[in-house]
């Protein structure tokens, strides 16, 4: 999993400058492990999966870091949580100096918990996905994203270069997890291995009275959920569970970074509006490969293309925002009781930004009609839509259109 530059680089870089720790959090096999390591170079890499490294460590905690008080990676932290509470002290030791360590794990529940508790102020966090477009393509972050790090202009509209669209095609179908896009003749085997990991080793381990079972069950499951409003009591009957049971299993797949719950934006006054969450898996291979489509022509004929179209591209619209300095940033959908719907809906220091999505090329009146309302009863500065259409223009003075090349 070497060779990709990620966007996020840069940013650990520059907490590391601010914070004496810093925290990359993300799904399995996304590249944390690869990234630590080109960040810390020449650091002391201690991987808490393994054997050898976890004895050293878990053996004399204490004793470890006064051998090791600066530049160590601790890879995959939640195996160990103790290490969490002698951290804390070894930092308070010596609060001044910065860029310390560099720790990862792929929990965010057991994560985040120890890391609140024990580390709170002490570190920063990033969220690293698997690869976007631009990192498999071996680009610098598009110059859109400058959009998210000061308030929404008009006047920060540029002629923004647009890639080919047909350039997305490949992370759209296998998905952004690096080693089967390095390997892709393996990419079923290696969709079968995560899925056992992810079932019966991290979820087994995580959550020890949890019926493996039914869980990978509700995994396979989730392939036909994607893009969806989710009906607990319909999942529920598929699984053969109950409804809080089903709930449980949507926060473990939320939580552990497979699925990401979408909730309704409720910031417009005096509508009807749907308020279930919205729901889908965070990774287009995933997906793909739950519903047995292996080639662009069979996405293209099947039902779900509208809708992992949009997934794909609100992952590369959060994925690129992500690796900015724009911070608070929370992703909602919209949909009234009368049908009105926008995809997605930003908020954050920049202000609130709707993006609604179209898989083909070619806009109608129809399209942006609920975006244009939107933008007027919200008085926000535009909207936007994205197609595969190749030019940035604008389609009437509230909506600008951009291009999937754009991301």
């Amino acid at each position: 999993m070497t060779g990709y530059k990620r966007h996020l680089e840069r940013k650990i870089e520059h907490f590391l400058t601010l914070f004496p720790a810093v925290a990359i959090v993300g799904v399995r096999q996304c590249g944390k492990t690869t990234l630590s390591r080109e960040i810390g170079k020449g650091w002391r890499y201690m991987d808490l999966e393994n054997d050898r490294d976890f004895s050293q460590i878990s053996a004399d905690p204490t004793f470890f870091f006064e051998q090791y008080p600066t530049q160590v990676i601790l890879d995959e932290a939640q195996e160990y949580p103790l290490v969490f509470n002698v951290l804390r002290g070894v930092i308070d030791g010596d609060r001044s100096t910065k860029g310390r360590f560099i720790i990862t794990g792929s929990s965010q529940p057991e994560l985040i918990h120890h890391i609140s508790e024990s580390l709170a102020g002490r570190l920063a966090s990033v969220f690293l996905s698997p690869l976007k477009t631009s990192e498999y393509l071996g680009r610098e972050l598009s110059p859109f994203y400058t959009l998210f790090e000061q308030p929404l202009s008009k006047k920060n509209i540029a002629n923004w270069p647009v890639h080919p669209h047909k350039e997305f095609h490949m992370l759209w179908l296998k998905g952004g997890f690096p080693e089967p896009l390095s390997t892709p003749k393996l990419h079923r085997q290696w969709m079968n291995q995560f899925y056992d990991h992810y079932v019966y080793r991290d979820i087994g381990r995580l959550f020890k009275r949890l019926d493996p079972l039914k869980f990978r069950r509700f995994v396979r499951l989730l392939g036909s959920l994607s893009g969806t409003l989710i009906n607990k009591s319909d999942v529920a009957r598929q699984v053969e569970c109950n409804e809080s049971t089903i709930r449980d299993y949507l926060d473990i797949a939320h939580g552990t970074f497979v699925w990401r719950m979408i909730p309704s934006y409720e910031g417009s006054q005096g509508k009807s509006l749907v308020k279930m969450p919205k729901g889908y898996l965070r990774d287009s291979g995933m997906l793909h490969d739950l519903l047995g489509i292996e080639t662009m022509d069979q996405l293209l004929a099947h039902s779900i293309v509208g809708r992992s179209f949009e997934s794909f591209v609100i992952e590369e619209i959060l994925r690129g925002i992500d690796a900015t300095t724009a911070t608070h940033v929370a992703p909602y959908y919209y949909r009234t009781r009368n049908g009105a719907e926008i995809d997605l809906i930003l908020e954050g220091s920049f202000g609130t930004l709707p993006i609604e999505i179209k898989h083909g090329s070619t806009l109608h009146p129809a399209d942006t009609a609920v975006l244009r309302k939107f933008v007027q009863e919200n008085h926000l500065e535009f909207g936007l839509i994205i197609t595969q259409n190749p030019e940035i223009y604008w389609v009437s003075p509230e909506v600008l259109h951009l291009p999937l090349g754009c991301l």
